[in-house]
């Protein structure tokens, strides 16, 4: 994979209070694009953080209806994966690359 394309497959980090708490665990979590595979987004992070990634876990949330100013409307559909490091690896999300 060339790193154009890993770029392609992760979007951006997700940055949360669960996400902060999450990374005591040893894991991340980005927005992805739907399509991906795990084996693509374990090779993706691999390649752009320079870490061993133990495990990958996604889900898919649907777009919600919301309403703002009395008018309908959805968000989008959004597919997050929750990487685990191994022991010792670590991701500084908050400094971008």
């Amino acid at each position: 994979m060339r790193e154009v394309e890993a770029y392609d497959v992760i979007v951006m980090p997700v940055i949360t209070e669960k996400a902060t708490m999450a990374s005591e665990h040893n894991q991340v979590i980005f927005r992805v694009r739907r399509e991906a595979t795990k084996p693509q987004i374990k090779e993706a992070v691999e390649k752009l953080f320079g870490v061993k990634v133990k495990a990958v876990n996604t889900l898919n949330r649907k777009g919600k209806v919301k309403r703002f100013r009395g008018r309908l409307g959805t968000q989008q559909d959004i597919k997050k994966a929750i990487v685990t490091l191994e022991e010792g690896q670590s991701i500084d999300v908050t400094t971008g690359l």
